[in-house]
């Protein structure tokens, strides 16, 4: 409480001060350090080989070679290309740029593409959010005698390619400060390098690397933050007839442009491009001087992004339909021949989120697959594929994104080897999503310019996310489905104050609430204008029961039980007496046969039904003592427990079974 009132005493509104102690902000100072968006920039040289790279591109250009910048087909990958590009034609340079065929040649330089500008007479390419792996395309323009230099921000293999330079600021022995610039980031680096001044080439190209940047989910933190910021004012009046126009076509007004805009609005259909193997709409969008073409190309990317929902609304339903019956793995491996390769990352998003684990969706041709991979939980990708690296062709990404190649024959053992490092990662007993919460509120600090006061958090973001708070024990007082049933309107009461919300993608059905519950709600506070008037509303994210009584997640001793490492001490806390036994199962036996629950929501549930205390590891016990004699079966699908009661004509002896035999055993050791 300290260092709200010190931060309430430094001029920072209530609710503000509350969100930055939470994140461990204790004084003006670090507030300050921490909201800046005018950090000052690194030195572009600080970069390993900056200096080799710039002087190669300065002697190209005094010497008036043709120059190629190869990049990436995602908005990263793209605006990197176009502002190097741009720059280098502004300074009478002959360059051309290069995005591969997302469908024909895939990810990264290829030999191919090497050949081809090669015999365009290139004798310079500067690769763009890629390269960082081409160890044998390096070694293949050397022979062609066409220099390389390699700008990426990907993680690094143990080998890195034999080129002119390689900047990249994940190089094991890099020393510049920031190691979580986007591509684009990179490319402006070191077109500031060529420049000499920073804030001219910034001034020029901020909207572009705001765009890379947010739509690669990179931490608006430092010099990132001084981007974003500084690009956001770019969008707002923007130069490019390109971006006016994609602005203009998705909604997206001057007023309304922020970091979430990007990542929701503009970003998804400058990825359609790529994504639909059309990838010279979005580079010429950029590029282009001409508002009536600028508007063609925005109308024709808007179409192409629908087209690209159509095309993963067909490949989400295939995938699903392909999941096991029962226990689903712990990390899901699908493959097929007919998905389409510029869709399937955006559906193992959705695939992971929805189950709460990694997922693998493989575009199969012929005896070979390639792979768009997604993260859930911290799972770390490309550490887990470079453990498989044997099972695989080649491979690059991140730890949350990741692609690869892999030959058919060894699809089900690499499916088998994930699975056992994704159940070696997650633990059966803790919750696999999990929200963070800044802090928990009461109604009266809802007003309109307490939820004003967070504007000085954007831009909002990967490392500085939108806030999060909770209010407990709102009475649910009524519930109104919008949006032809899609969305849920609540109204919710605390004492005597009132409050609205709306929780989107959910029914009351979905999120397990009816009228009179009372509940628990995560939230974002938001301003809601309606007709002139303007009110504070509940961006809901989740709801969980209210208990009156502790209910905690502690799984600890659970975790020791399931590894055969029990304690007397943790086995006496543990062990579940007969009131809580016979409490968990009036509780099952009263909602039916079947129940489909996360284990913390459903201990919450137990919890505020019975009104005594519990924690998430004595309930999973009296569950798997249930299970032993059979009077049900419980199946754990990622963030769910399927339980399904057993019918019996027979009373079930509980000191059969095993789970309590280990216990008492265990207590009297």
């Amino acid at each position: 409480m300290g260092s709200v009132n010190a931060l309430v005493g430094s001029g920072y509104a209530p609710l503000a001060a509350m969100i930055l102690a939470s994140r461990g902000i204790a004084t003006a100072q670090a507030a300050q350090e921490y909201l800046r968006c005018d950090a000052p920039l690194p030195d572009p040289f600080m970069m390993n080989d900056m200096d080799i790279a710039a002087g190669r591109v300065g002697l190209a250009m005094s010497r008036g070679e043709k120059i190629a910048v190869f990049g990436d087909y995602d908005v990263d990958g793209i605006t990197a290309t176009c502002l190097l590009t741009d720059f280098l034609r502004r300074q009478g340079t002959d360059c051309v740029s290069y995005i591969p065929g997302r469908l024909e040649e895939g990810y990264g330089l290829n030999p191919l593409a090497i050949r081809q500008l090669h015999d365009e007479g290139v004798t310079l390419i500067i690769t763009v959010d890629c390269g960082i792996t081409a160890v044998e395309e390096a070694q293949l323009c050397r022979e062609l005698g066409v220099d390389l230099i390699i700008t990426d921000h990907h993680e690094c293999k143990e080998v890195l390619p034999d080129a002119i330079a390689v900047v990249d600021p994940h190089r094991p022995d890099s020393s510049y400060p920031h190691n979580t610039l986007a591509g684009v980031g990179v490319a402006f680096k070191l077109a500031a390098a060529l420049s000499g001044s920073q804030e001219e080439v910034l001034e020029q190209y901020a909207d572009m690397v705001c765009l890379g940047t947010v739509a690669d989910v990179m931490p608006l933190q430092g010099e990132n933050r001084t981007f974003v910021s500084q690009g956001l004012e770019s969008l707002r009046h923007t130069r490019r007839p390109g971006i006016a126009a994609l602005m203009r076509q998705c909604g997206c007004t001057p007023d309304s442009v922020c970091a979430s805009a990007i990542g929701f609005m503009l970003a998804p259909r400058i990825n359609a491009a790529g994504r639909m193997g059309q990838i010279d709409l979005a580079v010429e969008l950029f590029l282009t001087d001409d508002p009536v073409r600028a508007d063609a190309l925005a109308e024709q990317l808007c179409d192409l992004n629908r087209r690209r929902q159509a095309v993963e609304s067909e490949i989400y339903q295939q995938a699903v339909s392909m999941l096991p019956m029962g226990q689903l793995p712990e990390a899901i491996v699908l493959a097929d021949e007919s998905w389409h390769q510029g869709v399937v990352g955006i559906v193992a998003s959705r695939i992971a989120e929805e189950y709460a684990c990694p997922a693998f969706l493989i575009c199969l041709d012929g005896e070979h697959g390639k792979a768009s991979s997604r993260s859930h939980g911290g799972f770390n990708l490309f550490a887990s594929l470079t453990a498989l690296s044997p099972l695989l062709e080649s491979y690059g990404g991140h730890e949350l994104a990741a692609g690869f190649t892999i030959s058919r024959d060894n699809i089900p053992e690499f499916r088998r080897q994930v699975c056992a490092l994704a159940a070696d990662y997650f633990s059966d007993d803790t919750p696999r999503t999990l929200l963070d919460v800044d802090c928990v509120i009461s109604p009266e600090l809802m007003t309109i310019p307490n939820v004003e006061s967070l504007d000085i958090l954007e831009p909002c973001g990967n490392g500085c996310p939108k806030p999060v708070l909770m209010m407990k024990n709102l009475l649910i007082e009524r519930i109104h489905l919008v949006g032809g049933g899609r969305h849920m309107r609540l109204r919710l009461r605390s004492g005597r104050y009132t409050l609205g919300a709306i929780y989107f993608s959910v029914c009351s059905e979905s999120a397990a609430v009816q009228p009179g519950d009372l509940v628990d709600v995560a939230f974002t506070p938001q301003i809601n204008e309606y007709r002139g008037e303007r009110s504070v509303q509940m961006n809901v994210l989740d709801i969980r029961p209210s208990c009156a009584v502790p209910c905690t997640p502690e799984t600890a001793g659970y975790r020791a039980l399931r590894e055969d490492r029990l304690t007397p001490d943790v086995a006496a806390v543990l062990t579940p007496d007969r009131p809580m036994l016979a409490t968990v199962w009036r509780y099952l036996a009263g909602m039916g046969n079947s129940i489909e629950e996360s284990p913390m929501c459903l201990c919450r549930k137990i919890v505020r039904w019975s009104g005594k205390p519990m924690n998430l590891g004595q309930m999973m016990t009296c569950l798997d003592i249930f299970q032993d004699v059979r009077l049900l079966r419980v199946v754990r699908q990622h963030k769910n427990l399927s339980i399904r009661l057993i019918p019996s004509d027979h009373k079930a002896d509980l000191s059969q079974s095993q789970t309590l035999q280990r216990l008492m055993k265990a207590k009297e050791s």
